[in-house]
């Protein structure tokens, strides 16, 4: 049996919608973070943290950063778990794999010969909980070894570990740095626990909806076989989402948005080439130190170096790197959605650098 065909703009259409960036806007915070399946965070902020910019970048102006807090620490509608923000319905779906963890067998030996130094820790949390990871002495026997920055970082390691295990969670933030509790204080009481393999499937199954269309590599069996014109090998479809109408918009996305995560996916539906060069030597860098990904409709059709320059609020634009050339529609869509992206930021508006225009031959 031959496999169904999508062409390539049904594909994109499909993997726009799906990361609900149509011109359907979702109804709340909630809604973005279930169909998206997570939120991933990052402390760079040259415009706004990513989690609040894919947020802003689905929900528009009616998103603002206090409403992922409020929904972390107070309605406990979300949970936050190895630098991903998860909706809480979805616990159960991580539980056995938190309780399997680690499998490597160094960090299981750490662990092991560190076993007093992490009673220790869950009953320091127990009695004065939640805590900063600098109110949490360093008992640790065997310091943990790495060439990189978090050599001897043990208290950073054995929170982090047991966060990882399920025993800790993170309960609140105090600025950027996490305070740490008992999981039982944080993670609704009696949840059930759906087995591994049950788990993977499930989350399987919602990461292909999040991402309409996907490499097996990525989502095993999730889905429909489908091939992709003008692309080799085998995709997996939503089936939910072939033959739905699309609408499109402009907008602009953060670096770690995972419409254009996957770079080797980008390219091959969208023909978009991109990486972020925020840890490339600035005389190397094509396109910015956090450049903004430009989606209109069903293509990606650049990249907007901006920085939110909040001294003199504004939001700078050094450079609009135009991988096709701007109509003046185009151009104009493009403009409403710094504008917009300043107001949100709490901007006085946007100043746009000459020449503002980097156009591909």
């Amino acid at each position: 049996m031959s496999l169904t065909r999508l062409t390539r703009v049904q594909a994109r259409r499909i993997a726009v919608r799906a990361q609900l960036l149509d011109a359907r806007r979702p109804a709340d915070l909630l809604a973005v973070v279930r169909q998206l399946t997570f939120l991933q965070l990052d402390p760079t902020a040259a415009v706004a943290p990513s989690a609040d910019l894919v947020a802003w970048g689905r929900l528009g102006a009616g998103y603002q950063p206090a409403d992922l807090r409020r929904a972390l620490e107070r309605d406990r509608a979300l949970f936050e778990h190895r630098a991903m923000v998860w909706p809480m319905s979805d616990l159960g779906l991580h539980l056995a794999e938190m309780a399997a963890w680690p499998q490597e067998a160094r960090r299981r030996e750490w662990l092991r010969a560190n076993d007093a130094f992490r009673r220790y820790v869950l009953d320091l949390l127990r009695d004065s909980g939640p805590l900063l990871s600098r109110d949490v002495p360093d008992r640790s026997v065997v310091p943990w070894p790495s060439t990189g920055w978090t050599n001897n970082r043990n208290v950073t390691q054995m929170l982090e570990f047991l966060a990882a295990r399920g025993e800790i969670a993170v309960a609140d933030r105090v600025g950027r740095q996490r305070r740490w509790d008992l999981a039982e204080r944080v993670y609704p009481a009696g949840t059930p626990v759906v087995p591994a393999p049950e788990a993977r499937r499930i989350r399987a199954e919602r990461l292909l909806r999040s991402l309409g269309v996907a490499r097996p590599s990525l989502v095993g069996e999730a889905g429909d076989p489908v091939e992709v014109e003008g692309t080799s090998g085998t995709w997996r479809v939503d089936p939910a989402a072939v033959g739905e109408p699309f609408a499109g918009r402009t907008a602009l996305l953060s670096p770690f948005d995972r419409l254009i995560h996957d770079r080797r996916r980008a390219l091959e539906l969208f023909d978009f080439d991109y990486r972020l060069e925020m840890y490339v030597p600035k005389a190397k860098r094509r396109w910015g130190y956090f450049a903004l990904p430009v989606l209109h409709h069903d293509q990606l059709i650049g990249k907007v170096d901006a920085t939110a320059d909040r001294r003199a609020s504004l939001l700078r634009v050094d450079a609009v790197h135009q991988d096709v050339r701007f109509t003046p529609a185009v151009a104009a869509a493009v403009r409403a959605e710094l504008d917009a992206l300043a107001s949100w930021l709490g901007l006085a508006g946007v100043d746009v650098a000459p020449p503002a225009a980097v156009v591909r031959a």
